[in-house]
């Protein structure tokens, strides 16, 4: 049965939508085409456009009309099968409406009250309503102009739009206004304790349209920022900056948003102090303005949408940012100035300080080829600022870095120019001795082996680092100069060897010729010295003592000089590689000489010691010390004596040994032996030490005694006794006859010097005695 009632509905519906129904009039089309603007209308494709439109309405209209004849005639039934069928029936008609009794005379009173105080519906209200809708249907405060802009300008564009705004309509609708209710038929109709209410409600008019106006401008601000729709964001200017070691936004976030929102702001600021039209014409001293401050809803409405928009916008600008910070923060954030602190205090090869250089610089290179500016859909971005600081920042280290490095090249190029100089000064400095001579030649052959291999080791090293540097550095005028200076050491060193070489051959040929010449010097000196001690073998003269031992000391310096010259000559045929001379006479001559400087010496020191003995004061003589002496001078002339005998013996068994390894066996005449100068000499001292000892033996006795002395009124009683008396006078007769019997004895002192002194002591001793004691 439910299956039968599907089918018999549904093949009614379709039996009732298959008549005929009235089509659409084409007067009502037009109608529909007359509220489309023309501008949307023009063109082929619209015409086109428009004709498929109207088939549409006009298919949607006969649709409607055949749903609504179903729905009259047909009820669909309440059956399992017909859920998806939406035809229904027609709404009631409402009931409980009693139109029975007459209302005629209520609208006639309505339409008079309405008449008498509804103003809205006077004429001239009217044309103040059409005045405000020509002026204000397709006005906004603010006209929103495209393209990037930053806040300031935002700023100082919306408050100028305002401003211009509010002056064009003070200066052209209201005068309008004015002049409107200036007519004598403005208050036509109203009576006169209506004029008040009519005036407010002009009033209320007026500031309904302002605050429309206002309301529309903020709505279409908003608008701008809808998320759904971004053809029409604003693009606002912002700069990654670098200032003061801190990477930022410009303007801020914070500053962004109160630019956004102080527009807002702005416009309901504007049009707030327009006079009421009864106010004008009063012309009172009190002025009343029109209430068009905007609603609370409206302001909070429009800072949270632009809020909720500001923040889901920046979300593109804030990811950049964070990528910067993230990738090269740590060039700022004391990260890197760390790194180069520790770097910096170790010790690294020329190697590790380009790799540490290459990774500033890459890094710098790779933050200029960062794009300039970065788009959002709100947002502007320019990063160059903080492009050109990080890039600052990374090169400064870099240069830091170099600036190390070039310091180092620079001390290495003048530590190895000096060492060049050096070289070229002792190679060409004239050698002044053999020895200087030979270090020199060292010296350079040292330097043209390992000394010019170190250095070009060195040079190459350098021109390693100047490969890199040129390319990264910029060098000075001076350091240019000496970097040339040092490639150009190579070339100019070899002829500086060469003339080296020409100097040393000469100064080599100078230094032999003249160390022949100090052998030939040194060996007339030596024959010199030979002819001065055979000369010492004749000295005899005992009176002629003083001379003999200032010759035989000229005669030692002259050895000792001769010393020295043998010394020199063979340190230089050392260095020259010659074979050593020898000069055994020097060492003959120095034994010989011995001899003859003991026995000149003891002679004159005998000579000096026998002439104070007998020349000098008598009462310093010591007997004792005396006879020593005189003994120890006899021992010495002895052994003088004996040495020279010996000497002279051998002398002649060498000359007789010579003779018969000769040959010699032709007759000889017999010569005279002379006897030895100097064996004479020795024997004529010993005996005069002998007859010394012999005949001044008295005298030596008697200075053994000691001074006779006298006493001094300080030591002697004045009171003396008898017995001090007599022991006094008795020593002094006693030693008085002792000396007159010495001097009775020994007539030799008559000669001495000392005499006439010995007389007037003995003299002065028996005066004082005679005297003191009769």
């Amino acid at each position: 049965i439910t299956s039968e009632i599907n089918t018999i509905y549904l093949f009614m519906k379709k039996s009732v939508e298959s008549n005929p129904v009235v089509p659409i009039q084409q007067q009502w089309l037009t109608s529909m085409l007359t509220l489309v603007p023309q501008s949307l209308m023009e063109g082929k494709d619209r015409e086109l456009l428009v004709e498929e439109l109207l088939n549409e309405v006009t298919k949607d209209f006969e649709m409607s009309m055949k749903r609504c004849v179903v729905r009259s005639v047909l009820v669909k039934p309440d059956v399992k099968g017909l859920e998806d069928e939406k035809e229904e029936p027609l709404p009631v008609s409402p009931l409980g409406l009693d139109f029975s009794s007459p209302w005629h005379c209520s609208f006639i009173q309505a339409r008079s009250q309405i008449i008498a105080n509804l103003h809205i519906l006077h004429p001239t209200l009217k044309i103040l309503l059409d005045i405000g809708y020509a002026t204000f249907s397709k006005l906004l405060i603010v006209d929103f102009l495209k393209g990037p802009i930053d806040c300031e300008s935002l700023k100082n564009d919306v408050s100028l739009n305002c401003t211009k705004t509010e002056e064009k309509l003070l200066n052209t609708w209201y005068p309008r206004v004015i002049n409107l209710f200036t007519r004598k038929e403005a208050l036509e109709g109203i009576k006169s304790d209506k004029v008040d209410s009519f005036y407010n409600c002009v009033a209320t008019l007026m500031s309904n349209q302002l605050k429309e106006l206002l309301r529309r401008t903020v709505e279409a601000y908003v608008k701008l920022f809808d998320p759904e729709d971004k053809r029409w964001l604003p693009l606002f200017k912002m700069e990654l900056t670098f200032d003061d070691e801190k990477m930022e936004f410009y303007p801020s976030f914070q500053d962004l948003e109160e630019a956004i929102l102080f527009i807002v702001t702005r416009i309901g600021q504007t049009l707030q102090n327009v006079q009421t039209i009864h106010s004008w014409l009063a012309g009172g001293p009190t002025t009343v303005t029109l209430d068009t401050e905007l609603a609370d809803h409206v302001i909070a409405w429009a800072s949270s949408t632009l809020k909720r928009a500001i923040k889901a916008n920046l979300e593109g600008p804030k990811e950049h940012f964070d990528r910067y910070v993230e990738r090269y923060g740590w060039l700022v954030d004391g990260t890197a100035s760390t790194r180069l602190k520790s770097f910096e205090a170790e010790e690294h090869s020329f190697d590790e300080y380009t790799a540490f250089i290459d990774e500033f610089l890459s890094l710098a290179k790779e933050i200029m080829s960062l794009p300039l500016l970065a788009h959002f859909p709100m947002v502007r971005l320019d990063c160059d600022d903080l492009k050109q600081g990080l890039t600052d920042k990374a090169k400064s280290f870099a240069n830091i870095l170099m600036e190390k490095i070039v310091t180092n090249h620079r001390e290495e190029n003048e530590k190895i120019c000096k060492e060049f100089e050096t070289i070229r000064e002792r190679s060409l400095k004239v050698p002044e001795t053999t020895e200087e001579m030979m270090e020199t030649i060292a010296y350079v052959e040292k330097a043209k082996t390992t000394g010019i291999q170190e250095l070009l080791i060195r040079i190459k090293e350098c021109q390693i680092r100047m490969s890199y540097l040129l390319d990264v550095f910029i060098f000075a005028p001076e350091d240019l100069a000496l970097n040339a200076t040092v490639l150009l050491w190579p070339q100019k060193i070899n002829p500086i060897f060469d003339e080296h070489d020409d100097l040393i051959e000469q100064s080599k040929r100078k230094g032999e010729s003249e160390l022949l010449a100090k052998r030939e010097k040194l060996i007339l000196e030596l024959e010199k010295q030979i002819r001065l001690m055979e000369e010492f073998t004749e000295f005899s003269e005992l009176d002629h003592m003083q001379q003999y031992v200032t010759d035989m000391r000229a005669l030692q310096k002259r050895i000792q000089e001769a010393e020295e010259t043998v010394a020199f000559i063979n340190k230089e045929e050392t260095l020259f590689s010659w074979e050593l001379t020898e000069y055994p006479v020097l060492e003959n001559l120095k034994v010989n000489i011995e001899p003859y400087q003991k026995l000149f010496v003891l002679i004159l020191k005998w000579q000096r010691t026998e002439k104070r003995w007998m020349d000098g004061a008598f009462l310093d003589l010591n007997g004792e010390s005396m006879e020593t002496e005189v003994d120890e001078f006899f021992r010495e002339t002895y052994k003088m004596l004996k040495l020279f005998q010996q000497k002279q013996k051998k002398a002649e068994q060498e000359k007789k040994k010579i003779l018969h390894r000769r040959a010699i066996v032709e007759e000889k005449l017999e010569e005279e032996k002379k006897d030895n100068p100097t064996i004479i000499m020795c024997s004529s001292v010993m005996e005069q030490i002998k007859d010394f000892k012999v005949k001044k033996n008295p005298l030596i006795i008697f200075s053994s005694w000691g001074p006779i002395q006298s006493p001094s009124l300080n030591q002697v009683d004045t009171t003396p006794s008898e017995t001090s008396i007599f022991s006094y006078s008795s020593n002094l007769i006693v030693h008085t006859i002792r000396l007159v019997l010495i001097l009775s004895d020994t007539m030799w002192l008559r000669e001495c010097r000392f005499v006439p002194h010995l007389h007037h002591m003995v003299s002065s001793y028996l005066e004082w005695g005679s005297e003191e004691w009769g």
